[in-house]
Order: structure tokens, then sequence, then C-alpha cells
């Protein structure tokens, strides 16, 4: 297992500064030898959408957030991490989350970057409505399939070594 020398895990209504989120994670931080994000950018949908308002579940969602991380932790291993989520009103064009994870080599931090997306998309206590461009009513976004068919290939890998939790 390994110990993880920083994390950052916040939800906040406020816009993300990507370099700022980045820049603290690996401040201090010299033995790195690869750090890997993802940033998920809320879509117009072609002009559809203004935005999304996105509601979370207040404590359970960061709690979840750690327990994502920790476990990234015991898999590979991770110097650092961070996984960031906005809340409240998003609109087109801005950014709703970034993860990232500081590791001595690039596939580790790769693997663990992904598998915390895949398992925040499902596992999270998020909620997403649509907010239309003309001003039509709202809908709330449902679950998608591949979302847990991604995850999947995570649990199918653990009982295919054995390593299932």
């Amino acid at each position: 297992m390994t110990v993880l020398l920083r994390t950052r895990i916040a939800v906040t209504a406020a816009p993300l500064d990507v370099a700022a989120e980045l820049g603290g994670l690996r401040r201090g931080l010299g033995d790195i030898g690869a750090m890997v994000s993802f940033v998920g950018t809320c879509r117009s949908e072609g002009g559809r959408l203004a935005g999304l308002e996105l509601e979370h579940y207040p404590g359970m969602a960061e709690a979840e957030f750690a327990r994502i991380v920790q476990e990234a932790g015991e898999r590979w291993p991770i110097i650092a991490m961070a996984v960031v989520h906005r809340t409240g009103r998003v609109l087109a064009g801005e950014d709703i989350v970034v993860v990232a994870a500081l590791s001595d080599h690039r596939a580790a931090a790769f693997a663990a970057t992904e598998f915390a997306m895949d398992f925040l998309k499902t596992s999270a206590p998020f909620w997403k409505k649509e907010i239309a461009a003309d001003g039509s009513a709202r809908r709330w976004v449902a679950a998608k399939a591949a979302d847990d068919a991604a995850v999947e290939r995570w649990t199918a890998a653990d009982r295919a070594t054995g390593d299932a939790q």
C-alpha cells in the first residue's frame, strides 16, 4: 500500500482554477516523474444547452472522493492525488471537475486518474440538471450504461486476479 504524501478533495461553487490546483498538488514534491490530469468540461451539446445545474450530497460526496483516492493509492504507487468538483450552475465551456495523480512513472498516474474518474461518474452522489439554451423545461441527466461498463472493467480485473474487495 502506498502512503499518499498529499491529497486534495473538494467540492466548490467557485470556478475551477486548474493551473492552481495542479501547481498546489505538486508544489514541493521534487521526486515525481509524472503528473496526469483529467479536466471535465460542460458541453453545449451543439448549442442546445446553456449549462448544467449540479447538486451533490454534502459530506457524502467528499467521503466518496476520499474513498476513491484511498483505493487508487492502494492499487498504484501514487504520490499525490486531487479530486475537485464544481457544484451549482456551470455554464457551457466551464470546467466541472479536475482529477490528477502524481507518481514516479506515467503508467500508475494514468491508471489512477482513469480509475478515479470512472468511479466518480458512478458512485459519487452528484446530480446534473440541464439548463436549456432556449429556456425550455430542464431535465435531469440520466446515468449512462457506458459509465457502468467503465467501472465493470476495474471490478472484472479484480475478479480475474483475485483482488476483489
